[in-house]
């Protein structure tokens, strides 16, 4: 009976300190978040749609509409990190002083955060289950010095499971959530589960970018559709969701983030470089509304 007492006390004990820390990370978190303006999430339905360039590209645009220094981008693929590759910050760390982490500081002053800056080297894999994934998620959240920012954009991994769901969760004054797609009846098929994921954990829907729409040729500027077109509209009025707009295929745009440049910088009068930014005006019109 004395082991059993002795067990409850400190199981109570344990308990109690837990819950003490989690209102303290809690507590943290509203605070950091609270500098925050605008929280946006980027996800899609599946992989291969080009939701990180999207999401990095989209970035920049805003940067560069008038919100340098106060955009930051959270890299929350815990797996799959690469945000850092596409703004050259690759082999960055996250400094630490007193108030906490910070950022790491890319194009037009984006500060970034990703679980690739915490690896030994680009390779080394994260083995880990969906509360480990949270938990970290939680520290990007709270011990982040993220300062003042008009907009943080979440880069989610495709599909509907560990990491959204604790973006949903964590951040439920969540501003807006950008669904990526691309033509092919498949990805459409699979927006619906993005678009049912996001109603019911009430984040609201800015709009759908159909990544991927079409194949300018570089030297006759003819637009071929290799992955059909107007698919991402299609859906986007099916489902009456706002249509924010197509992006065409350049190939400028993956050698540019192997380099580790931004696109929309180094082409800004391209198609590609003028679709994103008149996405970024109707998703600043959303956040404007909502405001």
């Amino acid at each position: 009976m004395k082991y059993e007492g002795a067990f409850e006390l400190t199981s109570t004990q344990e308990i109690t300190e837990r819950k003490k820390q989690f209102s303290e990370q809690e507590q943290k978190l509203r605070t950091k978040m609270s500098k925050v303006k605008h929280k946006v999430a980027v996800i899609s339905g599946k992989g291969g749609v080009g939701k990180s360039t999207v999401a990095v590209n989209l970035a920049v645009a805003l940067a560069m509409h008038g919100h340098a220094d106060r955009i930051g981008i959270l890299d929350a693929d815990i797996h799959g990190p690469s945000v850092p590759r596409m703004l050259g910050l690759t082999g960055q760390r996250l400094q630490v002083g007193p108030p906490g982490a910070f950022p790491a500081s890319g194009t037009l002053g984006i500060k970034v955060v990703s679980m690739d800056f915490l690896l030994p080297d680009e390779n080394a894999p994260v083995i880990w289950r969906g509360p480990m994934k949270m938990t970290a998620i939680r520290q990007f959240l709270s011990e982040i010095v993220w300062g003042d920012l008009d907009i943080l954009l979440i880069d989610l991994p495709p599909g509907t499971g560990d990491e959204p769901l604790s973006i949903a969760q964590l951040l439920p004054e969540m501003d807006g959530v950008v669904i990526v797609t691309i033509p092919s009846k498949v990805s459409q098929v699979v927006v619906k589960k993005s678009v049912t994921f996001a109603r019911q954990l009430g984040m609201p829907i800015i709009g759908i970018i159909e990544n991927m729409s079409g194949f300018i040729c570089p030297h006759c500027g003819k637009k071929s559709d290799i992955f059909e077109s107007g698919g991402g509209q299609k859906i986007a009025e099916e489902l009456n969701i706002a249509f924010l707009g197509s992006i065409p295929i350049d190939q400028e745009i993956c050698e540019d983030a192997d380099r580790g440049e931004p696109f929309i910088v180094e082409h800004p009068n391209s198609a590609a470089s003028k679709s994103f930014m008149e996405i970024v005006r109707k998703v600043e019109d959303f956040l404007r509304k909502k405001a």
